[in-house]
């Protein structure tokens, strides 16, 4: 397993280290509390991450929440492509929370430590990749980098996957896109 390293990672994050700046409410009043509470009830099992500012506004908080909970755990992909194409986002994102969260899952999901590292350096990926795993990471670099992805990428993906799967893998790139920024923008840190 790669050990926590989003400190000294290159490319860096920015945020890695600062004071956060966007915690949940010092405060929670009923609204708040009862979505703390669904949270800490649900699979995730606490309110981190992304939910430490999405506490503020708590019904987008529970929306944001049955996404990724759909995305995560009633997905349709296979563990591997979806913690590596998470790990893609943080990366490219330089987001520390996702990163150190979802490089041990992706470790556990079977994906290649030498192509995790790749990607932590920005280096090119391995020779031997899983076909889908090289495509996911065109398809999710390309998204995050030009908005879009090519009629070619796109060809592979409905070639490899169909439409079904390519939309969850485009869904899940834009989600954790969003809560990435939002992450950023509040510097939440990395999990304890």
């Amino acid at each position: 397993m790669l050990p926590n390293r989003s400190a000294t990672a290159t490319p860096s994050f920015p945020e890695a280290g600062l004071p956060e700046r966007l915690g949940p409410p010092v405060t929670l009043d009923a609204e708040q509390q009862a979505a703390a509470e669904e949270l800490i009830n649900g699979p995730r099992r606490g309110v981190y991450g992304p939910f430490r500012p999405l506490l503020h506004r708590p019904s987008l908080l529970q929306a944001v929440a049955k996404v990724g909970e759909t995305l995560r755990y009633a997905g349709t992909l296979d563990g591997a492509l979806r913690e590596w194409t998470i790990c893609i986002v943080s990366r490219e994102l330089s987001n520390v929370f996702e990163w150190d969260m979802h490089l041990p899952l992706a470790e556990a999901a079977g994906v290649p430590s030498a192509a995790l590292a790749a990607i932590e350096r920005g280096a090119p990926l391995p020779a031997d990749l899983r076909a889908d795993l090289v495509l996911a990471h065109a398809v999710a670099s390309e998204l995050v980098r030009r908005h879009r992805v090519s009629d070619e990428t796109y060809a592979a993906a409905l070639s490899m996957w169909g439409e079904a799967i390519t939309v969850e893998l485009l869904t899940l790139v834009g989600y954790f896109v969003m809560v990435c920024w939002l992450m950023n923008v509040a510097r939440t840190p990395g999990p304890q």
